[in-house]
């Protein structure tokens, strides 16, 4: 059966290149090393060779405009002229203003930052008011499938839909009380129309317009807002035909509401949301309709068993006139290509299917549907017996209620500041420190084996005596280490834990040009040996000031890792648990006062469906807990969350049990100290000053200035002063400069205590 959309597609591929090539052309301009010019020529090639793979790989819908030098949302601000203000005053040309918004500059700080739905990757966040005026830019989204079209590939752009655009904005600093982005649907449905109009007179003939966020809870008022505005477009006479694609979960009641419009397709995500299914059976027979049907994940790195897909698949052809097989969302949440780590284990890498291979198991999975399923291959064997490890099992079977509770935390804040003597308002970093060109040229030399180990350990003391130093002369009150050994904060911890695996090349956009290694957790979780002990036991050695030893929280291990699917989340969580909860006790016995165990990811990780989310925070509060409740109450135990919305989950935050936990805070203008004022939250928290994600250094006025706002909110006995996040993406003079406002600005909001 041949369809007008075809049989097989994906919903969008990785931009960043099989070598991280975006990453270094980007980070290129921003230093001045290369123009505006060798950028674009770059990122041309990088979109061409991604339409060709595609082409050749037989798939017979592809998506373009899904390239971005930074951002999809940021593109769609762009895209529909709601550049702030402050930004266009820069005088600055297009290129520069899109970096701007994203990064900040000395007079204007970034746009706020924040995870995209449940995913690691980061989004920056629109700001819309009443006086936004929306204009259509298609300039980007024309010029892409023109590029397509010269190399003979006909392509559908995909832009981020209207209501998802307003959904994920906030609101300006001038706008009245009561006012919410999403009040503006109707204005921006009308530049959609102009944007649609210009497609189709460039002959573009399907746009994929995405939806996500309602795969969220949603009231009946947003849900009936998408109702009309897809009757809006799909009214219009002059237009391509529409694709509205949704993911990441179950879209409940949008659903139906999407399918009465006149789009002529509608994509749903089969993986994350298998109910979708029997929503769309309840809805009758679909005529006229294309079901984009997401069988294949788009988030996790194993190989899909096809005759099971197959099966669903099949069991949609009766609902609608058309089924096309697609990926659960897009491809860009996993590294392009397996051929590229041929020294995997061979029996975990016959188990993993990468982006490139997934497009693959999409054009099978089509064809199947076609010509039924006799070519697929069979499901993947049974996990080997080698990746059980029955002694972990058995140490989790015999845990019991008193393993994860320490002494009552006021109790534990006496011991600890008497053993500790920290001044009111104690000023400390995150954890890392910048990772130079340096650094990684002595890993890499390392790794290649041009460096051995003890030249190696010998490269790695001396940054961590210059941190320690750095710190010192600032007047931090407690520091760390920096963290120079560590390549990632998650992958660091897979490299030495059994059960994980490493790759070389796996590499994944988490922002702009941040990119990072998921390990991938295939068996059972176990500690081997010390992994953090000696590097913080040195640098404790060279200072009289507490040293934090740094560990990452299980929540974020999974988060950050490609997991396996054969054990409950809860399982695996409480396996790494296990392991820190061993790491912590040996940081404890080698003389470290103060233990940070980071789950940044804690919020990122809450299912978009509230129904789901208490079984998620319970299995979630309860390993962190495994992992922290096993020291005295004289160790304090910090953690830290960031680039998220926390006021929803502070119950959860408080239930961690942490003595001081801190939080990102610049970016969102403190708005983290209106919900902790408003819970009595009772224990240590550091809200962030210092936006690390911005080479911007923030004047000293608005440190003292956060850090007033801060001593309003919180009692100056629990405040600590601290960026929003680890300072290895930073060079040192920013961060120095940074660093020593940020102590000066606590010295004189102390003085003003006394």
């Amino acid at each position: 059966m041949t369809t007008p959309f075809g049989l097989s597609t994906v919903l969008g591929y990785p931009r960043i290149g099989p070598h991280r090539e975006l990453k270094h052309a980007v980070e290129s301009y921003w230093a001045g090393r290369i123009d505006a010019a060798t950028l674009q020529e770059t990122a041309a090639s990088l979109r061409a060779d991604v339409w060709r793979t595609l082409r050749d790989a037989g798939l017979d819908a592809i998506p373009s405009n899904t390239f971005s030098f930074y951002d999809q949302v940021l593109d769609t601000t762009v895209l529909v002229d709601a550049v702030p203000d402050r930004f266009r005053r820069l005088g600055l040309g297009d290129l520069d203003t899109y970096f701007a918004m994203a990064r900040g500059t000395e007079r204007e700080p970034a746009l706020e930052l924040t995870k995209w739905f449940d995913t690691n990757y980061h989004y920056l966040v629109p700001e819309v008011g009443p006086g936004t005026a929306f204009t259509a830019r298609t300039d980007k989204a024309v010029r892409e499938y023109g590029e397509a079209k010269a190399l003979g590939v006909t392509t559908r752009p995909v832009l981020v839909g209207p209501a998802t655009y307003l959904l994920l904005s906030k609101a300006t600093d001038d706008a009245p009380e009561g006012f919410r982005p999403f009040d503006r649907l109707d204005d921006l449905i009308a530049v959609y129309e102009d944007i649609l109009g210009v497609l189709a007179g460039a002959g573009v003939e399907w746009v994929q317009l995405d939806e996500p966020a309602y795969a969220a809870d949603r009231t009946s008022q947003e849900i009936a807002a998408l109702r009309a505005a897809y009757r809006r477009l799909g009214l219009l006479k002059h237009r391509p035909r529409l694709f509205v694609a949704s993911y990441f979960g179950d879209l409940g009641d949008a659903l139906p509401a999407l399918l009465g419009t006149p789009v002529e397709a509608v994509g749903i995500d089969l993986v994350a949301g298998p109910s979708n299914l029997n929503r769309l059976a309840a809805a009758g027979p679909l005529h006229g309709k294309t079901i984009v049907a997401g069988l294949i994940d788009g988030r996790n790195i194993w190989r899909t068993d096809l005759r099971s897909a197959a099966a669903t698949g099949a069991a949609l052809t009766g609902l609608a006139d058309h089924v096309s097989v697609s990926t659960s969302c897009s491809l860009l949440h996993v590294p392009v290509d397996l051929a590229a780590e041929p020294d995997l284990d061979q029996d975990l890498r016959a188990r993993l299917a990468f982006a490139r291979q997934k497009v693959d198991e999409v054009v099978a999975l089509g064809r199947a549907l076609r010509d039924g399923v006799g070519a697929l291959p069979p499901a993947s064997p049974a996990t080997p017996a080698a990746w059980r490890n029955d002694g972990v099992r058995a140490r989790l079977d015999a845990l019991r209620p008193e393993h994860l509770r320490r002494g009552p935390y006021a109790q534990r804040a006496a011991s600890q500041q008497a053993r500790l003597n920290l001044p009111p308002l104690p000023t400390t970093t995150i954890g890392s420190f910048p990772q130079t060109s340096e650094l990684r040229q002595a890993r890499a030399a390392h790794r290649a084996g041009r460096l051995d180990d003890s030249g190696y350990a010998e490269r790695m003391r001396a940054e961590v005596a210059h941190v320690i130093a750095v710190q010192e002369r600032l007047g931090l009150d407690v520091l760390v280490h920096g963290e120079p050994e560590r390549n990632d904060m998650v992958q660091y911890f897979g490299e030495q834990l059994d059960g994980f695996a490493a790759t070389v090349n796996g590499w994944v956009q988490s922002y702009g040009s941040r990119c990072v290694r998921p390990p991938i957790i295939y068996g059972d979780v176990t500690r081997t040996g010390p992994m953090t002990v000696a590097w913080s036991t040195y640098a404790q050695s060279l200072t009289n000031r507490p040293v934090k030893g740094m560990l990452t929280g299980p929540v974020t291990i999974l988060a950050w890792s490609f997991v396996r699917t054969d054990q409950p989340l809860a399982d695996t969580a409480n396996q790494v648990a296990l392991a820190l909860r061993d790491e912590a006790r040996d940081l404890e016995a080698a003389g470290i006062r103060i233990i940070q165990v980071d789950e940044p990811a804690l919020r990122e990780t809450l299912p978009l469906r509230q129904d789901e989310q208490r079984a998620y925070l319970d299995w979630a509060v309860g390993a962190f807990r495994l992992a922290t409740s096993g020291i005295a109450d004289a160790t304090q135990i910090h953690t830290h969350l960031c680039y998220s919305e926390f006021g929803e989950i502070l119950p959860a935050i408080d239930a961690l049990d942490a003595d001081v936990t801190s939080i990102e805070a610049s970016r969102s203008k403190m708005e983290i100290l209106d919900d902790l004022r408003t819970t009595g939250y009772h224990r240590g928290v550091g809200p962030g000053v210092y936006d690390i994600h911005s080479p911007r250094v923030p004047e000293q006025a608005e440190v003292n200035d956060a850090l007033r706002r801060a001593v309003a909110a919180v009692p100056a006995e629990r405040l600590w002063v601290n960026p929003d996040c680890g300072l290895k993406t930073r060079g040192y003079p920013e961060v120095e400069q940074a660093l020593a406002r940020l102590v000066s600005g606590a010295a004189e909001i102390r003085s003003t205590l006394i």
